[in-house]
C-alpha cells in the first residue's frame, strides 16, 4: 500500500480544490508518491520526498496540518495559485504543524489569499534559507522567533496586513541578503539591531507607518545597494553615515517626514544610479559636487525646502534620465552641465525662484520629452530653438515672464501638453501652433493675447482640456469648436468675445469638467443644443449680454452641479429641475424677467426680483471661488472601487497560460461569451509588432488586436524582470480589481495571460478616448488624496464607500447626486450627529468642500496633503 509520507500527500490534496484535475495522478494505489505530478524524491534505495512544487496550478482550498508529517522536505512551493481576482488561491492558515518540517528550506506561499498570523513555530526551522509569504493575508506581527531562523538568506513578507513593529531579533539573521517588509501596515521604530545583517544587499521597509529615526546603524552594512524607506512617517534628519555606504546604488527616503539638510557625503557615493528624497522638509542646499562620482540615472528631490543652486555636475557621467527639483527655494541660473544632458528625458524644475532666460541649450536634448520650468523668474522670448525638441511631449512654461513665442513651437510634432498660462505673451495665437496635432492639454489663459481664434483650432482633433480665460479675445466664438468631440473643459471666460454661442458648442459630448464663456460680451439666445451635454458639471455663462429664457432642454442635464447665469438679460422661468429651484439667488442675480425656484413666483410677474445691484460690481473673487469649487467638485471613480473591491472577493477574471489548452468557458471572458486563445491575440498583433502599437506607458505598452471574429481589444503588456518588481505589483493589483468594474470613466478588464515573460491586460478597446489610469496606471499621492478625501466623505455622511447602483454606486457619485438635486445643505450630514448646532453644521459643511476638492476628477487638481491639512486647521478657526 501507499506510504506514510503519501497518505500525508492525500490528506493535503483533499484539503485542497483542484479545479482542472492537474494532480490527476495523486493515486491512492501507488506504493510511493514519488511519481507524482509537482512531487520529487530522493534516489537512493529508501526514497523520501523531499520537494513539493505546486506552484501556478490555479488550486484552491487550504493548507492540511498533515503537510507537518513530511520531515524530509526540503522545499515547499505553492506560490502564485491566485490567477483570478479573489478566488482560485491557497487560504486559511499556515498551519503550526510546519514546524514539523525540520529539513524545509524554502518555503514558498506567495501570492495566495493565505490568512491568520505567522507560527511562530517557523522559527524552528534552523534551515531554512528563503521564506516567501508575500501578497496575501498574513495579519498579525511578525513573530520575534524569526530571529531563530538563522540560515535564512530571503526573507520576503511585503504586501500582507502585517503589523507592530519590527522585532529587534530579526538582528539576528545574519546570513540575511534580501529583506522585503514593504506595504504592510507595520509602525514603531526600525530596531537599530539591523546593523547587524552584515551581509544584507537589499532592504525596503517602504509603505508602513514606520516612525522614529533612521537608525546609523544601516552603515554598518557595507553591501547594501538597495535601501528603500519610502512612504512612512519617519523623522529627524538623514544619518551622514548613511554616505558610508560606498555600495549603494537606489536610495528612496521619499514622502516621510525628514529634515535638515541632505548629507554632504553624498556626493560621494560612486555607484549610486537612483537618489529619490522627494516630499520632506529637507532644508539647506543640494551638495555641489553631486554627480561628480556618481552615474546617476534618477534625481528627486522635489517638494522640499531647499535653497541655493543647481548642482553644475549632475549630468557628469550622461546618464542622467530624470532631474526633478519642482517646489523648493533655488535660485540661480541652470547650470550649462545641466542644459547639455545629452541622455535627459524628464526636466522638472517648476516653483523655484530660478532666473534667466529661457535655456536654449535644452532645446539640443534629442532626448527630452518633458519639460517643466513653471512657477519660477524666467524672462524674455521663447527661443526658436525650441522647435528642436522633436520628442517634446510636455511643455510647461506658467507663471513666468515670457514675452514671446516663436512660430517653431509648430515643429513640436510629438507634443502633448502645453501650457504657457500667467506670463506676458501679446499678440495673435501663433497659427503654428495648430500644427501640434497630439495637443491634448493646451492653456494660455492669464495672458495678453488679442484678436479671434481661428477656425484651424478645430483641427486639433485630440484636444481633452483647452483654457483661453483671461485675455483679451475678441469675435466670434469659432464653429469649429464643436468638432473637438474629446474635450472635457473649455474655459473661455474673462475676455472680449462677442456674438452668439454656437450652437456647436452642443456637440462637445465629452464635455465633463466645465463649460466657462462667463465675463465677455455674448449676446442672443443660450442656444437649447447645449442641453445635448449629459455629462457636464459646471456650467458657467455669467456676465454676459445673452437674453431670451433658459432653454427647456437644460432639463436634461442631469450630470450638473453648478451653474451660473446671473448678470445677463434672461426672462422667464427657471427649468423645472432641482439643481435650478434650489439654487443660490446669486446664480441669477442681475437678470431682470427671470422668475421660479428662488426667485419670485412666475404669477406676480414682478418687474424684478432682486435686490438693485449694479453689473459690474460682480466680484471676480466669486467667480474664481465657484472654478475652484469646480475643479474641487469633479472625481474619478477609480480609487473608492478599488478600496472597496480589495477589501471583498471580486467578479471572476480568468486567466490563460502559454502551456495551457485555451476554452471559451475557462480562458479569456469576452461578451458576448466569445471565446479567444492567446493565439489569436498573437496572430492580430503579428506577434506584438510595433505597428500594432497604439500608446506607451511607464509600465507597459498598449496594442491593438482586430480578433478574427469580429471584436476590438486593447492588449497592455507589461514587462516583468524581478520579483517584487513594481510592474508585477501593478498587474497584479490591477486584475484583482477592474475585473468587475463598469463605469463611464474606466475601461473594462476582459481578462489577462502571461506570455513569453510579460503579463497580458486585456481591455474593451476605446477608439475615442485617452485611458487616465488603464493605460499608463501611474499611480501618485493625488491618489491618496482621492481616498482621503473618501474618508472624510464616509465620516460626514455616515455612509460606506460603496453605495446601491440605483444611487450612483458609490459614496463621491452619491453625494454629488444628492448636491445636484438638494445643493450642499445641512441634510447631507450624517443624522445620527447633532445637527442643531449652526457653529458645528457650518464646519462640517467646509470640511465637506475640502472633501470635494480631494475628490476632483483630475488628479493635477487635487490639493497636496499639505494643503489639505492647512485647510482643515483654517476651517477650525
Amino acid at each position: 500500500g501507499l506510504n506514510l509520507e503519501g497518505q500525508y500527500l492525500l490528506e493535503l490534496k483533499n484539503s485542497l480544490r483542484d479545479e482542472f484535475n492537474i494532480l490527476r495522478n495523486w493515486n491512492s494505489n501507488d506504493q510511493t508518491p514519488c511519481a507524482w505530478i509537482g512531487v520529487n524524491c530522493t534516489f537512493d534505495n529508501d526514497p523520501v520526498v523531499w520537494s513539493l512544487v505546486l506552484s501556478s496550478m490555479n488550486l484552491s482550498g487550504i493548507l492540511s496540518p498533515s503537510i507537518g508529517g513530511l520531515v524530509h522536505l526540503n522545499k515547499l512551493d505553492l506560490g502564485y495559485n491566485r490567477f483570478r481576482a479573489g478566488q482560485n488561491a491557497i487560504s486559511g492558515s499556515i498551519p503550526d504543524e510546519i514546524s514539523g518540517c525540520e529539513n524545509l528550506e524554502l518555503l514558498g506561499l506567495a501570492q495566495n489569499d493565505i490568512g491568520g498570523e505567522i507560527p511562530k513555530g517557523i522559527g524552528m526551522l534552523g534551515k531554512l534559507t528563503d521564506l516567501i509569504l508575500w501578497a496575501n493575508q498574513l495579519s498579525g506581527s511578525i513573530p520575534k522567533e524569526l530571529g531563530n531562523c538563522t540560515s535564512l538568506d530571503t526573507l520576503a513578507l511585503y504586501e500582507n496586513v502585517l503589523v507592530g513593529c519590527i522585532p529587534k531579533e530579526i538582528g539576528h539573521l545574519k546570513a540575511l541578503r534580501k529583506l522585503y517588509l514593504y506595504r504592510n501596515e507595520l509602525n514603531g521604530t526600525i530596531p537599530r539591531e539591523i546593523g547587524n545583517l552584515s551581509l544584507a544587499s537589499e532592504i525596503d521597509f517602504s509603505e508602513n507607518y514606520l516612525t522614529g529615526e533612521i537608525p546609523s546603524e544601516f552603515s554598518k552594512i557595507t553591501g547594501l545597494h538597495l535601501l528603500y524607506l519610502f512612504g512612512n512617517q519617519l523623522t529627524g534628519v538623514i544619518p551622514n553615515e548613511i554616505s558610508h555606504l560606498r555600495n549603494l546604488t537606489k536610495l528612496d527616503l521619499s514622502i516621510n517626514n525628514l529634515t535638515g539638510p541632505i548629507p554632504f557625503g553624498f556626493q560621494y557615493l560612486a555607484k549610486m544610479i537612483q537618489l529619490q528624497l522627494f516630499s520632506n522638509f529637507l532644508t539647506g542646499s543640494i551638495p555641489q559636487g553631486l554627480g561628480l562620482y556618481s552615474p546617476l540615472w534618477v534625481v528627486d528631490f522635489s517638494d522640499n525646502q531647499l535653497t541655493g543652486t543647481i548642482p553644475p555636475h549632475l549630468c557628469r557621467h550622461s546618464n542622467l534620465i530624470l532631474l526633478n527639483l519642482e517646489s523648493n527655494n533655488l535660485y540661480g541660473n541652470i547650470p550649462p552641465g545641466v542644459m547639455n544632458c545629452q541622455s535627459l528625458v524628464q526636466f522638472r524644475l517648476a516653483g523655484n525662484r530660478l532666473t534667466g532666460s529661457f535655456p536654449s541649450e535644452l532645446c539640443k536634448l534629442v532626448n527630452l520629452s518633458a519639460l517643466e520650468l513653471g512657477q519660477n523668474s524666467f524672462a524674455g522670448p521663447v527661443p526658436p530653438s525650441v522647435g528642436n525638441c522633436q520628442k517634446l511631449q510636455r511643455l510647461h512654461i506658467a507663471d513666468n515672464y515670457f514675452t514671446e513665442l516663436p512660430k517653431e513651437i509648430g515643429n513640436l510634432s510629438q507634443l502633448v501638453t502645453f501650457n504657457i498660462s500667467s506670463n506676458l505673451l501679446t499678440g495673435q495665437i501663433l497659427p503654428e501652433i495648430f500644427n501640434c496635432k497630439m495637443l491634448q492639454r493646451l492653456d494660455l489663459s492669464q495672458n495678453r493675447f488679442v484678436g479671434a481664434l481661428p477656425n484651424e483650432l478645430g483641427a486639433l482633433s485630440q484636444l481633452e482640456l483647452l483654457r483661453f480665460s483671461e485675455n483679451k479675445f475678441s469675435g466670434n466664438i469659432p464653429l469649429a469648436l464643436g468638432n473637438l468631440s474629446h474635450l472635457t473643459e473649455l474655459q473661455m471666460g474673462g475676455n472680449q468675445f462677442s456674438g452668439e454661442i454656437p450652437p456647436e458648442l452642443g456637440s462637445l459630448s465629452s464635455l465633463q469638467i466645465a463649460l466657462n464663456l462667463s465675463n465677455n460680451d455674448l449676446t442672443g439666445r443660450i442656444p437649447p443644443e447645449l442641453g445635448n451635454l449629459y455629462l457636464l458639471e459646471f456650467l458657467f455663462l455669467n456676465n454676459n449680454q445673452l437674453s431670451g429664457e433658459i432653454p427647456s432642454t437644460f432639463e436634461n442635464l442631469s450630470s450638473l452641479l453648478g451653474c451660473n447665469l446671473s448678470y445677463n438679460n434672461l426672462s422667464g422661468p427657471l427649468p423645472y429641475i432641482p439643481l435650478f429651484q434650489n439654487m443660490a439667488i446669486s446664480s441669477f442675480i442681475g437678470n431682470k424677467g427671470l422668475c421660479g425656484g428662488p426667485l419670485s413666483d412666475c404669477s406676480r410677474n414682478s418687474s424684478s426680483p432682486f435686490p438693485s445691484l449694479e453689473r459690474n460690481n460682480a466680484p471676480r473673487s466669486k467667480i474664481i471661488t465657484v472654478i475652484a469649487a469646480a475643479i474641487g467638485g469633479i472625481s474619478l471613480i477609480l480609487i473608492v472601487i478599488i478600496l472597496y473591491f480589495m477589501r471583498r472577493p471580486a467578479e471572476t477574471v480568468p486567466s490563460l497560460q502559454d502551456n495551457e489548452i485555451p476554452s471559451s468557458d475557462s480562458d479569456i471572458y469576452f461578451p458576448p461569451k466569445e471565446g479567444f486563445a492567446l493565439q489569436d491575440l498573437v496572430e492580430a498583433t503579428d506577434n506584438f509588432h510595433d505597428s500594432y502599437v497604439v500608446g506607451r506607458g511607464a509600465c507597459g505598452t498598449v496594442y491593438k488586436a482586430v480578433m478574427h471574429s469580429g471584436p476590438i481589444v486593447a492588449v497592455k503588456k507589461l514587462a516583468s524582470n524581478r520579483e517584487g518588481d513594481s510592474i508585477e505589483n501593478s498587474f497584479r493589483a490591477e486584475i484583482s480589481t477592474l475585473g468587475k468594474i463598469r463605469h463611464r470613466n474606466i475601461v473594462k478588464l476582459f481578462g489577462f495571460c502571461y506570455h513569453q515573460g510579460s503579463n497580458l491586460l486585456l481591455y474593451e478597446y476605446m477608439a475615442r478616448g485617452s485611458l487616465e489610469y488603464a493605460y499608463t496606471m501611474k499611480v501618485t499621492e493625488k491618489c491618496d488624496i482621492y481616498s482621503y478625501g473618501v474618508v472624510l466623505l464616509e465620516l460626514l455622511t455616515g455612509k460606506t464607500p460603496v453605495q446601491p447602483l440605483d444611487e450612483g454606486g458609490d459614496l463621491v457619485t452619491w453625494v454629488r447626486n444628492y448636491i445636484r438635486d438638494h445643493s450642499l445643505t445641512s441634510g447631507i450630514l450624517d443624522p445620527r450627529l447633532n445637527l442643531e448646532d449652526k457653529i458645528t453644521v457650518d464646519h462640517m459643511l467646509t470640511v465637506f468642500k475640502i472633501a470635494l476638492m480631494c475628490t476632483s476628477m483630475s488628479p493635477s487638481e487635487r490639493p497636496s496633503m499639505r494643503e489639505v491639512v492647512l485647510m482643515l486647521i483654517e476651517s477650525n478657526e
